[in-house]
């Protein structure tokens, strides 16, 4: 009796086909490899096929990886865009250079990205369309195209010219799913995809609106599929499918709330898949079709570019080559970072990785991870959870875990616990990790220069940025982080130490004593405002003063720091907004919060419509009366947002297919 393959296995073997009869229908090997990246966005990579996804169908990009190299430790080093592309475009952690918030253009060197070294050995360099560079530099110009018509069937690329060409989709991007509501969007069966069976990830409450938004998600990672496979055709039908090496990556984690813009595997982890050509895998001596283990990181994609091209790569590029001839051996800790949570919200972690255990280091552990980057909340799921927590139904401990203080160490056994939820950080049978992780950690931040520790408006009145001032000022970067080390774990002996950082030149210095101040007083260790700190709500640096003014909430004088951060906030001082909300998530700040909700209700109701920007202050100061239980979460939006996002629930987004 004869076997017939199932309908999946079908597929995949067509797929196989289609990869080979690219490679054997190609003509003369070129001096110079193409390199062609296909960027999706907001997708981790457990949400394909190839990385164990049973819930959706990705042929192509299942075949891409089974003939190519499926990294199964890549990360994109943030887990939000710009930071992540910023890394990538430079070869060096956007820390470095002070890009590392999102998403925010500063004054940065001219001569970092790798671009122009590739334009400069010869190759045609084509973007489209996304950049999101951190640079107040002219993000285009280090291009030779850069618009939604760049491609390398261009009539400006030479004969034989190699290219190196970036294609973007935001088909994927976490607006698909931000559309408030779920209603109107389709029978996600009709895609092959049953909600009711889809396998969710434990550190998320399994609710009707998570597995819409997963669902939804899914069906543009299928969709993402028949995108890689159009750019394959059309290599094949131009005659470049035999020199061109395919990158496929995610520029970040998912969608899933703790995804995108958090630091655990869920936000910066990413699916990567290489494909090279078997002629130019002879050349440059690469072994292709298995699973690479290596840590890679997006700091490492520029030095890899550069490799496989044969070009040099700059002495300050901070990432390994993981390809061609200047291969390096795998780099033994990958780390992470995030600084920002939008432009309200500096809450700064750093993380690091030996493939096993992985450190994070939370420095304003005060403030917990729930704190709503409103524009991420206007995914359903997000909402829902929300509203799970407030209404006090939520028994779980590992989903009350957002909506808590932070540890200020966190330390996981991702093998046994990939999706970190058990903190081994107090654990004394893995003391000595943890302290191994901690001084890696400490001792990178410090190899790299990492600037970002001074919180988002302080950058901005650095004269020609930070990144030349820190340098200018000789600026004592040392004490920065051990002030940063120390905020988060003060204890009351470490006062005098903070009592002299709040009388410091540099603002950034008090900033941190008064984190520290934060950190003292949430946690009920000191009771009474010291008279330096009390001052410190009228300094002349309004960060400083904001989080001062935070600090004696937690203490003896909660009206007077309160009143100061209702005065700020109604001037649309954004880290004021962060304050007020995270007094909301403490039972007695929030009872005291209270009594002044008329004042929220009328911020909310447009006292300040006549001003610049009272649109965005009205919507925060709906989300504070959201934690405050005078509204639902479901009156944080406009009646107008709500049916802006049930039209784009039925139309979902568009994949641009190659020119």
């Amino acid at each position: 009796m004869k076997e017939f393959m199932s309908l999946p296995k079908l597929i995949m073997f067509l797929s196989l086909c289609a990869i080979s009869t690219c490679v054997s229908g190609q003509h003369s090997i070129q001096t110079k490899p193409n390199i062609l990246c296909l960027v999706i966005e907001d997708t981790s990579s457990y949400q394909f096929g190839c990385y164990g996804n049973k819930d959706i169908n990705t042929p192509n990009i299942d075949a891409l990886a089974l003939k190519g190299i499926k990294y199964t430790n890549a990360s994109s080093n943030a887990p939000h865009c710009s930071p992540a592309r910023s890394t990538l475009i430079t070869g060096c952690y956007a820390t470095s250079f002070g890009m590392d918030i999102h998403r925010e253009d500063y004054d940065t060197p001219e001569n970092i990205f790798f671009p122009n070294y590739l334009r400069k050995a010869g190759y045609f360099c084509t973007n489209n369309v996304k950049t999101d560079y951190n640079t107040k530099l002219d993000n285009k110009s280090i291009w030779d195209e850069c618009s939604t018509n760049a491609t390398y069937n261009s009539i400006n690329r030479k004969p034989n010219q190699p290219f190196f060409s970036v294609f973007n989709t935001t088909a994927t991007h976490m607006g698909l799913v931000r559309t408030i509501t779920i209603e109107g969007r389709p029978d996600f069966k009709e895609y092959g995809i049953d909600i009711n069976k889809l396998n969710m990830p434990p550190h998320i409450p399994d609710l009707p609106e998570m597995r819409s938004d997963e669902a939804f998600q899914l069906k543009a990672s299928q969709e993402s599929d028949q995108w890689v496979n159009a750019y394959l055709n059309d290599l094949k039908l131009k005659g470049l499918d035999g020199n061109t090496i395919i990158f496929f990556f995610s520029d970040h984690g998912g969608c899933l709330p703790r995804g995108k813009g958090f630091p655990f595997e869920s936000g910066l982890k990413i699916p990567l898949i290489v494909y090279i050509p078997p002629a130019w895998a002879k050349k440059l001596d690469i072994k292709t079709g298995y699973i690479e283990t290596r840590n890679v990181g997006f700091v490492d994609f520029a030095p890899t570019f550069l490799s496989i091209a044969g070009v040099n790569i700059p002495d300050f590029m901070e990432g390994i080559p993981f390809l061609g001839k200047k291969v390096e051996e795998s780099r033994k800790l990958q780390f992470g970072f995030r600084s920002n949570q939008e432009n309200y919200h500096f809450d700064p972690s750093r993380t690091v990785s030996d493939g096993r255990f992985k450190y994070i280091k939370n420095y304003i552990p005060h403030k917990p991870f729930c704190l709503r980057n409103l524009y991420q909340w206007g995914m359903p799921a997000n909402q829902a959870w929300d509203t799970y927590i407030i209404s006090g139904i939520c028994k779980n401990e590992d989903w009350l875990i957002p909506y808590k203080p932070k540890e200020d160490e966190m330390l996981f056994d991702l093998e046994n616990d990939p999706w970190e939820l058990n903190n081994l950080a107090n654990n004394s049978n893995f003391k000595e990790k943890l302290k191994f992780l901690r001084e890696e950690m400490a001792k990178h931040v410090r190899e790299t220069h990492d600037l970002g520790f001074f919180p988002r408006e302080m950058r901005t009145k650095k004269k020609n940025g930070l990144y030349k001032w820190v340098k200018d000022v000789k600026f004592p970067l040392e004490l920065l982080y051990s002030s940063a080390e120390l905020a988060g774990s003060a204890s009351n002996e470490d006062i005098p130490e903070l009592l002299r950082l709040l009388k410091s030149e540099y603002a950034v210095l008090r900033y941190w004593a008064t984190v520290a101040f934060c950190h003292l007083g949430s946690t009920n260790k000191l009771k009474i405002a010291p008279k330096s700190l009390i001052k410190a709500i009228e300094d002349e640096d309004l960060e400083v003063a904001t989080m001062a003014s935070e600090a004696i909430c937690y203490m003896d004088n909660f009206e007077l720091g309160v009143d100061k951060l209702i005065n700020l906030f109604r001037n649309n001082f954004n880290p004021a907004y962060s304050s007020l909300e995270t007094l909301t998530w403490y039972p007695e700040q929030k009872k005291s919060l209270k009594k002044y909700s008329p004042i929220f209700r009328k911020i909310a109701l447009g006292e300040n419509k006549n001003e610049q920007g009272y649109q965005g202050l009205v919507l925060r100061a709906r989300s504070i009366q959201v934690n405050l239980n005078d509204i639902p979460i479901t009156d944080l939006f406009t009646e107008k947002e709500k049916k802006d996002g049930i039209k784009k629930n039925k139309t979902g987004r568009k994949f641009i297919y190659p020119n």
